[in-house]
């Protein structure tokens, strides 16, 4: 038996490692890439399919009666009729009037969106007054003028409550008359309750 000894050893797996690191360019450079296969695929589905486009049907291609006999040349040789300038004039007209429409839905939206927040804004100061107003008894405090004191103070914040809970519902009722003459105009829904 042959002793090897350990650079021979060393020097065989070496040799090894490089033989494997060859084979594995080699198989590397002779493999086709996924992108190669894929062309590959579409030329032959390509190659296979008929050349001739489908014909496809519209509106101008159908005849006006379907019951009469047309010949199907003379449909597919129609050239497309060239829109008179009453025709261009109308269009452009209805366009401007879609802008004016869109336009002044924006500016009622724009309005109602501004008053809805002064109604909300008004709405949590009065909740918040509301929640603030505690009349305490004098006869029970610590000291009476004290809590006499006090009572006025919340007296003077009932009143103010009371003003602006009558700014709230004319707020609220200058709301509902701007969604109205907005629903009156003609707008859509989304523009007078968005």
């Amino acid at each position: 038996m042959m002793r090897q000894t350990f650079t021979q050893r060393f020097h065989f797996d070496i040799f090894l490692t490089i033989l494997a690191l060859l084979f594995c360019i080699n198989v590397a450079g002779h493999a086709q890439s996924l992108g190669d296969i894929a062309r590959e695929n579409r030329e032959k589905k390509d190659a296979e399919q008929p050349t001739a486009q489908p014909r496809v049907i519209t509106n101008a291609t159908l005849p006006k009666n379907p019951d009469g006999d047309q010949d199907e040349s003379a449909a597919e040789n129609r050239t497309p009729v060239a829109p008179s300038p009453s025709d261009l004039a109308s269009s452009r007209r209805a366009a401007e009037q879609r802008a004016r429409e869109q336009r002044a839905a924006q500016q009622w939206k724009r309005k109602i969106l501004a008053q809805q927040a002064t109604v909300a804004n008004l709405r949590f100061r009065v909740d918040r007054l509301k929640a603030s107003i505690q009349f305490v008894n004098p006869n029970t405090s610590y000291d009476y003028y004290e809590g006499v004191a006090q009572n006025r103070y919340q007296a003077r914040q009932l009143e103010h409550l009371a003003q602006l809970q009558q700014q709230l519902a004319q707020e609220k009722s200058k709301l509902e008359n701007m969604q109205e003459a907005a629903r009156k105009a003609g707008m859509h829904t989304a523009t007078y309750d968005p």
